[in-house]
């Protein structure tokens, strides 16, 4: 290594008495032992050139000058340097981020910074329980709490991942079970892959999907996947949406052509042909709305709809085909939020519908029907909100024809209020 390299290292050796003819600190910090053991192992390792690795060798000098200073200075600069280590993002750096934090925690018990640190390096190795326990004394002393929303949000994360795993573990024989349940405190590397080999291995075995509780085992697994890829959203407005409200959706819609196109097979195989009759009627439309799983070759969608399904809408798939706006149908509340909060994906929408738009055929502020029931169809949910706003100039269905598309109920109200049917088209229109 350089000389300045080797120069930073002796004046760490220095401040806490390990070898150089330096005069040793009467109280040397655990930390810049640490640092120095790090440094060592470091030269030992060849030329340096990782610029994470660089940045950390001078916080490295930084926290050895700051050894000569007030404590508050000190303090700064060993919190500094463990960031740096965490960010350097290897197991060695990560494991001596953690040791920092835990000696900044021993020194000042009341910091934030430093049980931020000390959460963070516990969830990078896999410790979410003790992260949570190190989030939480953060959370203690943090006074601004739009400060603290993302760690507010990790600590949802962490305990929906030990959610899913108990959850699926109840599924499982007694032994894999277990296995499962000790994942939870793994690295994301192990779990990820421990849980992968489960879930193959009993999908392979007996009724596999065809059995209700291995469908609903790779249901958790999708979601425990997901949320050890990527975080929650830190609010469902984020990522460039705005939240759009009956008075913003009746102006998207107004003067404008919309058809509400069905998913049947049927017509997203016609509509992936290139230059197809469908396709071309279909982008002929102002907006097009479709619902639901949107189809995998991502055909245009202004608008996308949703309905939250089950006891725990929160763990299904992630909304990330684009949409110009997404509205997402459901209730109660909380779970509507904390869905929104887990499924959206940043940048895949620009705006998404308010709590105003979560339950329109049931609300008394918009159509306040009585009786439709929780089986009800997106496709007629978004289509009664669409006809109730009454601002369309056009509106007409694509595909609702088809068997299975609409319920018996449903058809009779858009059989009702049609003024056109082609057959040729599949199209059916109501204004």
């Amino acid at each position: 290594m350089g000389q300045t390299f080797t120069g930073l290292l002796r004046a760490v050796r220095a401040r806490t008495g390990q070898g150089g003819g330096g005069t040793a600190r009467p109280e040397p910090t655990a930390a810049l032992r640490l640092c120095g053991d790090y440094l060592a192992g470091l030269a030992a390792s060849g030329p340096m050139s990782d610029a994470r690795q660089t940045r950390l060798v001078s916080a490295i000098g930084g926290l050895t000058t700051a050894c000569g200073t007030d404590g508050d200075e000190l303090f700064d600069a060993l919190l500094r340097t463990g960031q740096r280590a965490l960010e350097a993002g290897g197991e060695t750096e990560t494991r001596l981020a953690l040791d920092i934090a835990v000696e900044a925690t021993g020194l000042r018990s009341r910091s934030k910074g430093a049980w931020r640190l000390r959460g963070s390096a516990l969830d990078a190795l896999g410790r979410r329980d003790e992260a949570v326990e190190a989030y939480e004394r953060h959370l203690a002393l943090q006074q601004n709490p739009a400060a603290a929303e993302d760690i507010v949000r990790r600590i949802a994360t962490l305990k929906d991942l030990e959610a899913c795993l108990h959850e699926a573990a109840g599924l499982l024989p007694e032994a894999d079970g277990t296995r499962l349940r000790a994942l939870h405190n793994a690295p994301a590397g192990q779990a990820r892959t421990a849980f992968a080999e489960v879930v193959r291995r009993h999908t392979a075995e007996g009724g596999g999907l065809a059995d209700p509780g291995v469908r609903r085992l790779t249901t958790l697994y999708a979601a425990h996947r997901r949320l050890l890829d990527r975080d929650r959203m830190a609010d469902p407005l984020l990522g460039g949406a705005e939240p759009l409200g009956v008075t913003a959706l009746r102006r998207l819609v107004a003067g404008r052509s919309v058809c509400l196109v069905a998913g049947a097979p049927r017509i997203a195989d016609e509509e992936r042909v290139p230059g197809s009759a469908l396709g071309k009627l279909i982008d002929g439309y102002d907006l097009v709305v479709r619902c639901d799983n949107l189809p995998a070759a991502g055909p245009r969608t202004d608008l996308h709809a949703v309905t939250l399904r089950g006891d725990t809408p929160w763990t299904g798939p992630v909304w990330n085909r684009r949409a110009g706006t997404r509205l997402v149908f459901g209730d109660p509340l909380p779970h509507w939020r904390r869905s929104l909060r887990a499924r959206l994906v940043a940048g895949a929408q620009d705006h998404v519908g308010d709590a105003s738009l979560r339950h329109p055929l049931d609300d008394p502020a918009l159509l306040g029907e009585d009786g439709w029931g929780p089986r009800t169809g997106t496709a007629f949910t978004v289509l009664r909100l669409l006809d109730f706003l009454d601002a369309a100039d056009r509106l007409d269905l694509i595909g609702f024809g088809l068997p299975g598309q609409l319920l018996p109920r449903e058809r009779e109200w858009v059989t009702a209020r049609a003024t056109h049917e082609d057959e040729t088209e599949m199209r059916t229109t109501l204004r």
